[in-house]
């Protein structure tokens, strides 16, 4: 369904335009008059959407759209077109016509945030969390947040949100899950990058290392010899795991050098066998 289209006017439209393409539509259209209710009501909703100058851009930007799309979204409801109708004609309503306000579901929704460390990525983790419902009465849940989570992941539980209103479900709990990172890491969804810096002797000879990860284990690298500074490793498998999944993301490492304390016999050293590598 295409607003503009609904209201036969270009997308250029002024808003002095929409609105009379409104006015006209809607007197074409009202069910007092004879009109189709749906037509009506979807009139209504174009009107709605373009004569908002941030709701319009947005709809510009993603195009036609479902209008149910729309409904959560912009808050569709009777409410809505008699506000628009007191704007266009005043207190002189020309219809007989009543709007009915529509009336919630259930309770409100209650969001928290929920904090968690990157260990507990790896394995998942349970807990028990207290929060205050808006009846101040304190409100006891056990959570198991699974293991895999994304920083941006929300658990929903439902019916224990408010229950402020008599007779109405109770709403739902929300809880966001925040990821506290340690220093020294970083996270791309399951792939998980740190820093390790070790003698730039080593560097030059090759070592091997290990590398303690946030899960408490340790990971053996080997560094060849010749290796430059900064260079990054490769551990498949030993990221984060992939949400109900056996499978892991990946462990990157970076090799930083350590310069070491030269002394006057070291330099002499140095240089020594820089003539024999440069013969």
């Amino acid at each position: 369904m295409d607003y503009y289209e609904l209201l036969g006017v270009p997308k250029n439209a002024s808003d002095q335009d929409l609105k009379s393409a409104f006015k006209k539509k809607a007197m074409q259209y009202h069910p007092d008059k004879g009109g189709d209710p749906e037509k009506f009501k979807q009139i209504n909703e174009a009107y709605q959407i373009l004569s908002d100058a941030e709701k319009r851009q947005m709809y510009d930007q993603y195009g036609t759209a479902d209008p149910q799309q729309f409904q959560n979204q912009h808050n569709f409801n009777s409410g809505n077109f008699q506000d628009i109708f007191g704007q266009m004609f005043g207190d002189q309503n020309p219809f007989n016509f009543q709007f009915r306000q529509r009336q919630p579901q259930k309770n409100k929704d209650i969001r928290l945030n929920y904090t968690i460390d990157l260990k507990d990525v790896y394995t998942g983790t349970a807990n028990t969390i207290s929060y205050n419902l808006p009846n101040g009465k304190t409100e006891i849940l056990d959570v198991r947040i699974p293991a895999g989570v994304d920083e941006s992941s929300k658990v929903k539980f439902p019916g224990y949100g408010d229950n402020t209103i008599a007779g109405l479900p109770r709403g739902d709990l929300l809880v966001s899950i925040k990821v506290r990172m340690p220093n020294n890491w970083r996270r791309d969804r399951q792939n998980i990058w740190t820093k390790v810096n070790v003698g730039l002797l080593d560097l030059l000879t090759g070592t091997n290392i290990e590398v303690n990860t946030p899960e408490d284990k340790k990971i053996a690298l080997n560094i060849p010899p010749g290796t430059k500074p900064n260079t990054t490793f490769s551990v498949p498998g030993h990221g984060l795991p992939v949400i109900r999944s056996s499978t892991k993301g990946v462990l990157y490492i970076e090799v930083g050098a350590l310069m070491p304390n030269l002394n006057a016999n070291h330099l002499k050293q140095i240089e020594e066998i820089k003539r024999d590598i440069t013969k």
